[in-house]
């Protein structure tokens, strides 16, 4: 479609996958096994499903890249290797890393290779460093919006150019989680729990509270009452037509450890903004209303990060999500009528009534909000299910006793 830059989602999962394909991603990324710094907060792919990935990125015209972003140690080493020689194979577009071992191997083995952003490239100098070796740089989360455009311009001055000679990109985070540590690379739960957070095991201890104990008197102090190591999350929906123009390549979505529903919500408002912006339709009040919709998937609340210069102290107020909605399950798919679209659900806990939102959630279907105006119980019209009930409704999609059933309600906590 031509389109000026790439909307990189992130895909934990093959719901997460589907989920990002139906929200209009241009590429995903993931991870497979243990090698990824997302291995303890999800259960990651495994080898054997990177063909089922390269095919579903493929029919659907999406590129994918495989993050093998962990500090590696000599017994990776095999693990690393047959992981590239499936990359290699099933022709996945890229390899996302910043351990010097993975860039060897893939020069050796002449697979496309992106610098993850755990480098930490700053400057130019940095980023003319690693073309030698790739073809995209994903920048320091820590930099403005002035610095990321001076580095962009600095490329085209220079005509740098990657390992495939093409001209060298820059990607940037527009949205998620954030990490208290430069560029990620933290030694928290090495030190708390003995699990390396460079090694995919992040146990998250910048987002418990604490308190300051005084040593003489031990008095004890909790600490402004706020997060004090947890950032808010990322959101730069509202000043997307600026990152726009810094003339980055990529925009990356953080959440591998999200949701369906996360990942549909977040890819599908940033889709609309950036063909809005390419449109020159961007404007406050869509923004509002992406708002409105970012707000209600899981959250730390949100700020612009370093873009426009501001200080560090964006910290959450709780230890979790304060996302408008949550999600309740209530069940999972049992049977599919093609003929008349009516898929079959059964309760296994909780209720639900007629005009309540549902989410259905599986491999084949991402994440599809839907209105049941009214609810068909057992065979016949009622006003509730509860535990133990059969519920049909309209569906366009085919369900399979994998797919998930939620509610969706207000979160007041």
């Amino acid at each position: 479609m031509g389109r000026k830059v790439e909307l990189l989602a992130p895909a934990g999962s093959f719901e997460c996958l589907q989920a990002a394909i139906n929200a209009g991603a241009d590429a995903v990324y993931f991870g497979v096994e243990q090698l990824n710094m997302r291995a303890k907060s999800v259960r990651s792919f495994v080898l054997a499903d990177l063909e089922q990935i390269s095919f579903l990125c493929k029919t659907h015209g999406l590129k994918c890249y495989i993050t093998l972003n962990t500090v590696m140690y000599n017994h990776d080493i095999k693990l690393l290797q047959l992981i590239l020689q499936a990359v290699k194979k099933h022709e996945i577009d890229a390899v996302i890393a910043s351990d010097f071992a993975v860039i060897n191997q893939c020069k050796l083995l002449n697979i496309p290779l992106h610098i993850s952003t755990q480098a930490n490239v700053s400057n130019i100098e940095a980023a003319a460093f690693f073309a030698d070796s790739a073809d995209l740089i994903v920048l320091a989360r820590e930099l403005t919006l002035s610095q990321v455009s001076d580095i962009c311009k600095e490329i085209g001055r220079r005509q740098l150019k990657g390992l495939s000679g093409k001209p060298l990109k820059i990607e940037i985070f527009v949205h998620g989680a954030l990490c208290m540590a430069v560029s990620g690379k933290c030694y928290l739960s090495l030190h708390a729990q003995n699990a390396s957070a460079n090694r995919g095991a992040c146990t998250q201890e910048c987002r418990h509270p604490y308190k300051v104990t005084d040593l003489e008197t031990g008095r004890e102090l909790v600490v402004d009452n706020e997060y004090i190591m947890s950032p808010k999350d990322l959101c730069t929906i509202n000043i997307l037509d600026q990152l726009v123009n810094s003339g980055a390549s990529v925009f990356k979505i953080e959440g591998r450890s999200k949701g369906p529903d996360y990942v549909y919500a977040v890819t599908k408002c940033y889709r609309e903004a950036l063909d809005a912006v390419e449109a020159g339709t961007y404007s406050l009040e869509k923004v509002e209303q992406w708002m409105t919709e970012l707000s209600a998937v899981y959250n730390r609340g949100f700020w612009e990060g370093y873009y426009l210069g501001n200080q560090l102290g964006a910290w959450t107020s709780k230890p979790g999500s304060v996302a408008t909605e949550k999600k309740v399950y209530l069940g999972r798919g049992t049977k599919y009528y093609p003929k008349i679209n009516v898929a079959e659900f059964l309760i296994e806990t909780g209720s639900l009534k007629a005009n309540d939102t549902l989410m259905i959630t599986g491999a084949e279907i991402g994440a599809v909000k839907e209105l049941v105006k009214t609810l068909t119980v057992n065979g016949v019209l009622a006003e509730k299910a509860t535990k133990g009930d059969k519920i049909t409704f309209k569906f366009p999609y085919k369900v399979s006793g994998k797919d998930r059933l939620y509610k969706l309600v207000a979160n007041d906590g």
